[in-house]
């Protein structure tokens, strides 16, 4: 998938600086699609050339200009075409920690537990960013009320996907290194 149709959801939240988009990547797509600024730069530039979002100037006084981009309808068009098409391929895990996790047999059993060590701390720091959306995004409501009555429900359910993955993660994670420690204690 391009970094396009990533973009077209991101604007369906409303209008937005690429700065904004970015920290909207940074915060709602960080579990699924990651992209550096000046790819978001880039891909807005292209949208906007191909009449899919729409860019407005907003003049600043103590700050460099800024635009604002919209989603076009032709840009709803396309991201409605796009989510009701199957995907072209299953996912693929692609991670060079794994390779690593792989490769392990042979090498310090410490440096290995280190290693998922910190993969733990960070499927960890991610599930405490994850619930602090899922607060923001419910506002109060039970996940039911959020569920039957929100305008938008797509970033909740993708959030919950997140969620799951970074908890199975840690669970593997878990797992991986009881089994690096006693193999550890029996040599």
């Amino acid at each position: 998938m391009s970094l396009k149709y990533a973009v077209l959801a991101a604007l369906l939240e409303g209008e937005a600086s690429g700065y904004e988009l970015s920290k909207i990547f940074d915060v709602s797509f960080a579990n699924f699609w990651a992209c550096t600024p000046q790819q978001l730069y880039r891909e807005l530039e292209r949208l906007a050339g191909d009449g899919l979002v729409e860019a407005r100037v907003v003049r600043q006084e103590r700050r460099p200009d800024k635009r604002m981009f919209t989603l076009t309808e032709a840009g709803r068009g396309a991201l409605r075409a796009f989510a009701a098409e199957p995907p072209r391929r299953p996912t693929a895990i692609r991670d060079e920690f794994l390779i690593k996790i792989q490769a392990m047999d042979g090498t310090d059993p410490a440096a290995t537990a280190a290693l998922l060590e910190e993969r733990m701390a960070w499927a960890r720091g991610k599930l405490a960013r994850y619930a602090r959306v899922r607060e923001r995004l419910l506002d109060g409501r039970s996940e039911e009320e959020y569920l039957s009555g929100a305008d938008r429900v797509g970033p909740y359910l993708t959030l919950l996907g997140g969620i799951a993955f970074e908890e199975e993660n840690l669970r593997w994670c878990e797992r991986t290194l009881t089994v690096v420690r006693h193999r550890a204690r029996l040599r």
